[in-house]
């Protein structure tokens, strides 16, 4: 059974060969070539070659398109910072939009010709023709309020959430209309699932009433979209506390990737128990546990988390937010033996 059938099976709830596994490789593969952050970040086709290496190497049964969070927000004119061992990030002493005065600078961009959009949707492409016939291709983008804050900043865009969320309107339906064309044009690259970044979807960010209406209305257009476009939707939110059910109902996506037990669940059995029939939940191993877990104790919190959510399908062991980006492959390979000897169904 290759990846694509076993995933395939995850995701309708039905027990394949043995759990799928997939510790989120994405800015770590660059030490499959020995190249820095940066170079991973700008040249497509090394970080294409990268993701692939990795991925055969450590044996994941999916590929993720995430780069970094800035990818959407730098087409609008926001200026980012490179470095050779972290993620890229907006200029903190430069934002794009600097008052709420500004919210009317974001207009509709087509994604197909701008930098690193373009350059993302090329990415899919390349990991299509390379792995697509034998394993799942998602892709990842940023949802639109996590795009503004990018562009504003949080702690400025949460108190105009407050004080003024009119002025906000215009330019998250902006963000929206080219998300859809993006979406389409990944979709098009050969990515069978389109995964939403939903960051502020969680108790320890904001109400789910404000998220809601502030991102939960665009979400559901977005998925939509990519149902009609013909891709599954998935969503990943690593906030503590994360809303399940009222992104469920508005997104209705075939799979959640978390890094924590969701707002109105005990312990891995409610969330299975809840939620296990409805998506597939793919984590949740936390990635800062890995620094300091010893061998042992990732071995156990992989057979903890499989015990807890393999019965019946439905369920991906993966890391709850990207895999280490300084560590090595070590503990990636650990967590794929799990689930490819402890994961095994009968």
């Amino acid at each position: 059974m290759n990846s694509m059938e076993r995933v395939s099976l995850a995701l309708q709830h039905k027990e394949a060969d043995r759990v799928p596994v997939y510790p989120l490789l994405n800015s770590v593969s660059r030490k499959a070539l020995g190249i820095t952050y940066e170079e991973w970040s700008k040249d497509t086709k090394k970080c294409a070659e990268s993701i692939i290496k990795a991925t055969e190497e450590i044996e994941a049964d999916c590929i993720c398109t995430l780069v970094d969070l800035t990818v959407e927000a730098a087409d609008w004119g926001q200026e980012v910072i490179y470095h050779d061992d972290l993620a890229a990030n907006p200029n903190l002493d430069n934002r794009y939009i600097k008052s709420a005065e500004e919210y009317d600078k974001i207009g509709i961009i087509n994604p197909r010709e701008t930098p690193r959009m373009k350059e993302h949707i090329e990415l899919a492409r390349l990991l299509y023709e390379s792995k697509g016939q034998e394993m799942p291709i998602i892709g990842f983008v940023f949802g639109p309020l996590g795009i503004l804050s990018m562009m504003r900043g949080q702690e400025e865009m949460f108190m105009d959430l407050i004080r003024c969320p009119d002025k906000m309107q215009v330019a998250l339906r902006n963000i929206t209309e080219t998300l859809k064309e993006f979406c389409a044009a990944l979709i098009e690259s050969g990515c069978h699932a389109i995964m939403f970044d939903t960051l502020y979807a969680s108790k320890t960010i904001m109400s789910a009433k404000m998220w809601d209406a502030n991102e939960g209305i665009y979400m559901e257009e977005l998925s939509d979209f990519v149902r009609e476009k013909g891709a599954m939707v998935m969503l990943h939110n690593c906030g503590a506390g994360i809303y399940f059910k009222e992104q469920i109902k508005r997104m209705d996506p075939i799979a959640i990737s978390y890094q924590h037990i969701p707002f109105d669940c005990t312990d891995m059995a409610d969330v299975k128990e809840k939620y296990g029939d409805q998506v597939t939940l793919i984590g949740h191993i936390e990635p800062g546990f890995l620094f300091s877990a010893t061998e042992e104790e990732l071995r156990a919190m992989c057979r903890e988390q499989i015990d807890a959510y393999k019965k019946g399908g439905g369920f991906i062991l993966a890391t709850g937010c990207e895999y280490p980006a300084l560590m090595d492959f070590d503990y990636a390979k650990i967590i794929v033996e799990e689930a490819k000897n402890y994961g095994k169904y009968d």
